[in-house]
């Protein structure tokens, strides 16, 4: 009975979580100029530098600010819409 929970536990809880990670170190190793991303602390902006551990962000024209790759929670696709693409009008729902 305690190991069919334990298999149970495994495929429901930690062997998603680990594809997320593993997901998320391939999206963060890949990165390159012009990708547009989020890092962790909600801040959207592109890449400008990548170096092995760093990456240089540019959040407003001349404002760049220096993250570490693990900073980086999400790599926006490209053609899709961001912050930056939008007008700045917030819908009222």
């Amino acid at each position: 009975m305690m190991v069919l929970m334990f298999v149970v536990f495994w495929v429901i809880l930690i062997r998603p979580q680990q594809k997320q990670r593993k997901a998320l170190a391939a999206k963060q190793a890949a990165l390159k100029k012009g990708d547009k991303v989020v890092t962790i602390g909600g801040i959207h902006a592109s890449v400008n530098a990548v170096s092995e551990k760093t990456v240089s962000l540019k959040v407003a024209e001349g404002t760049f600010v220096k993250y570490d790759k693990s900073a980086i929670a999400t790599v926006i696709p490209s053609g899709s819409k961001s912050d930056d693409d939008q007008s700045g009008e917030v819908s009222k729902g």
